[in-house]
C-alpha cells in the first residue's frame, strides 16, 4: 500500500529509467511537431518534516506522449531510507486518453536492482520484471483484469488532461491501473474548487478526490484495510498551457502516521 501512495504522489500530475523512447514505427512526434510540456518540482512532508523530493516532467504531442519522474528521500526520511526511484513512460495520445506503450521503474537504492517494466500488447498491461517477484499476488491479476489498464504515471497524467471530466465535473469516473503486480482502480470524485497558495502557484485550483480500489495482485498482508480504502488522495490541480493541461500543485493523503502532503515548489512550461 505504501508503494501506491508514493506512485500517486510522484505521478502528478498530473517514478526513470530515463524516459523510454517510443519505437521507430510508433508515430512519435518529431522535433518539428508542436508539443506541450511541463516540469514540476515537489517537496513531500509528513507533519512538519520534509521526507521527499520529487520531479515530474511530461511532454505531449498531438498523438504521442512521454514522461519521467524521480523520487528521492530527503530530510528526516533520509535518516532511515536512501530511496531513489526513477520511472519513465511513453505511448500514444488520443485527446485526453493516453495509451501507454512502455513503462518502467527502478529503485537505485535497492540491492535487488529490480527493473519493473510493463508493455501493452493489444492493450493488455503485461509485466516484464527482472529479477522476477517471488509472487505476483494471491490471486495474481489475470489478462482480463489487466486489459485496458494503464501504468500509474500515465493514469494520473491522463487525469490532468481531462480523462475523468464528465459534463461540468472535473473529476467523475474511474480509471484502471496496473503497477507491475497490483491491479487496482482509482475512482475520482469532484471536490469543487479551492483557493491554493504555494511557492509555485496561487489561485483557484480544481479539487479531485481519488479513492483506491484494490482488485488483485496482493499478498494477504499487503491488502489495504477498509480504513485505507475509505481515505482518498486529494489533488489540487492548476491549469498550465492556457488550461490545456492541469498539474497537481498540492496532494494530500491522510494514510499513515500524520498523513503525507506534497506541494509544488516550481512549475516550468516548455
Amino acid at each position: 500500500m505504501k508503494k501506491t501512495w508514493i506512485y500517486g504522489a510522484m505521478a502528478l500530475a498530473a517514478l526513470a529509467a530515463p524516459t523510454t523512447a517510443i519505437a521507430d514505427d510508433a508515430a512519435m512526434a518529431d522535433s518539428t511537431a508542436a508539443t506541450q510540456g511541463v516540469t514540476v518540482q515537489y517537496a513531500g512532508s509528513v507533519m512538519v518534516f520534509q521526507v521527499a523530493n520529487i520531479v515530474v516532467s511530461s511532454q505531449f504531442a498531438d498523438d504521442t506522449y512521454q514522461a519521467s519522474a524521480r523520487f528521492t528521500a530527503a530530510g528526516l526520511a533520509a535518516l532511515f531510507t536512501d530511496a531513489d526511484i526513477e520511472a519513465g513512460v511513453s505511448g500514444y495520445r488520443e485527446g485526453e486518453q493516453l495509451r501507454p506503450w512502455h513503462y518502467s521503474h527502478l529503485n537505485h537504492a535497492s540491492s535487488k536492482n529490480r527493473v519493473v517494466a510493463i508493455d501493452f500488447p493489444d492493450g493488455i498491461a503485461t509485466p516484464d520484471i527482472e529479477p522476477p517477484f517471488g509472487s505476483m499476488g494471491e490471486p495474481p491479476a489475470t489478462d482480463e483484469e489487466r486489459a485496458g489498464a494503464a501504468d500509474p504515471l500515465s493514469t494520473l497524467l491522463a487525469m490532468g488532461l481531462g480523462a475523468v471530466e464528465r459534463g461540468t465535473s472535473h473529476c467523475d469516473g474511474s480509471l484502471p491501473v496496473f503497477d507491475g503486480r497490483a491491479r487496482y482502480n482509482l475512482r475520482f470524485e469532484d471536490g469543487g474548487t479551492d483557493r491554493v497558495r504555494t511557492r509555485a502557484w496561487s489561485g483557484d485550483a480544481v479539487v479531485c478526490h481519488a479513492y483506491y480500489e484494490p482488485v488483485s495482485g496482493y499478498e494477504a498482508d499487503e491488502f489495504p484495510s477498509d480504513e485505507d480504502i475509505s481515505r482518498p488522495i486529494t489533488f489540487w490541480l492548476a491549469p498550465v498551457h492556457d488550461g490545456d493541461i492541469h498539474v497537481p500543485v498540492r496532494i494530500r493523503t491522510n494514510a499513515g502516521f500524520g498523513g503525507v502532503t506534497i506541494v509544488a515548489r516550481s512549475i516550468a512550461e516548455h
